[in-house]
């Protein structure tokens, strides 16, 4: 199978489909309002890439390799990230839509989100080790079964957090943060 290497690449106003994205490396190229949302991203490689208020919307992702790519006013409501390439992988989102997005069983060490909408994103499962929840809306995640040692969610707000179900070994937290680490006891917090 030949894969096509798109290299020092800029990307304005366009739209993606599999046609131009499968079977694609696509290395230190930056993509300006495009649009993804008809791609399934089959066997797709992004190094070194950045992605500038491009909408992914209900983007389906088969195999997708992200290594040092950072996604800024991006829309990704309801993506599914499960079967992102575990393999030497690191992407970040900063001012990002990411509601009802799905990150269930990914190692997301270092991560960052800043300024970021997470309402009803799934974390079940994942390793959120020194992750960086910074300005986030964190209302009605799911945080089950993660490992969020030394994560910061001392800006983030509106979060539901047991840590009975997770491990948060020197996580951060703000004071105002603490009713939604206490919240499933129904205690009032002033």
């Amino acid at each position: 199978m030949h894969t096509d290497y798109i290299l020092d690449q800029e990307f304005r106003d366009q739209t993606f489909d599999d046609t131009n994205t499968k079977f694609k490396d696509f290395e230190n190229c930056t993509f300006y309002n495009c649009d993804f949302r008809a791609c399934t991203f089959q066997t797709v490689t992004f190094i070194d890439c950045n992605f500038f208020d491009c909408n992914f919307a209900e983007t389906k992702i088969n195999y997708i390799s992200l290594r040092g790519v950072f996604f800024t006013k991006c829309n990704f409501t309801n993506v599914n990230f499960a079967m992102t390439d575990q393999v030497l992988f690191e992407f970040h989102f900063k001012d990002c839509l990411l509601d009802y997005a799905k990150f269930y069983a990914l190692k997301l060490k270092k991560m960052q989100f800043i300024n970021c909408s997470l309402i009803s994103a799934d974390f079940m499962g994942s390793d959120l080790t020194e992750v960086l929840f910074d300005n986030c809306n964190l209302r009605r995640a799911v945080f089950i079964d993660t490992i969020a040692n030394k994560a910061d969610f001392s800006t983030s707000y509106d979060y539901a957090f047991d840590p009975d179900k997770n491990k948060i070994k020197k996580a951060v937290f703000s004071q105002d943060g603490l009713k939604g680490l206490l919240e499933k006891y129904d205690i009032v917090v002033k």
